[in-house]
C-alpha cells in the first residue's frame, strides 16, 4: 500500500513539474498571439504568418530568461525519482 501511495505522490509531483515548466512558455505564446490577433483585427490585416515571428521571439526570450529555473525544477525532480528508486531497491534487499 505504501508503494502505491508513493507512486501516486510521484505522479502528482510529475504533473505539477510539467505544468510549471510548460506554463511560462505556453502563456507567453498565448499572450503574444492574442495581442497580435487583436492588432490584426483592428487593422483588418488577415495574414496568418504574422504571428509566427513575434511568438518565436517571445518563446526564445522566455526560455533564455527562465530556462535555468525550469532545468532546476526538472533536475530536482529527476534526483527525487532516482532517490526513490534507490530506496525501493534497498527495501527489497532487506525483506528476504
Amino acid at each position: 500500500m505504501e508503494d502505491i501511495t508513493n507512486l501516486l505522490a510521484l505522479a502528482d509531483k510529475m504533473l505539477w513539474v510539467t505544468a510549471l515548466v510548460a506554463a511560462p512558455v505556453l502563456l507567453s505564446a498565448l499572450a503574444v498571439g492574442l495581442a497580435v490577433g487583436l492588432v490584426q483585427a483592428a487593422t483588418s490585416v488577415n495574414e496568418q504568418t504574422l504571428t509566427f515571428v513575434p511568438k518565436l521571439a517571445v518563446v526564445a526570450l522566455v526560455l533564455v530568461l527562465m530556462g535555468s529555473s525550469m532545468m532546476t525544477l526538472v533536475g530536482d525532480f529527476a534526483q527525487e525519482i532516482f532517490a526513490q528508486i534507490a530506496r525501493m531497491g534497498q527495501a527489497e534487499q532487506v525483506i528476504p
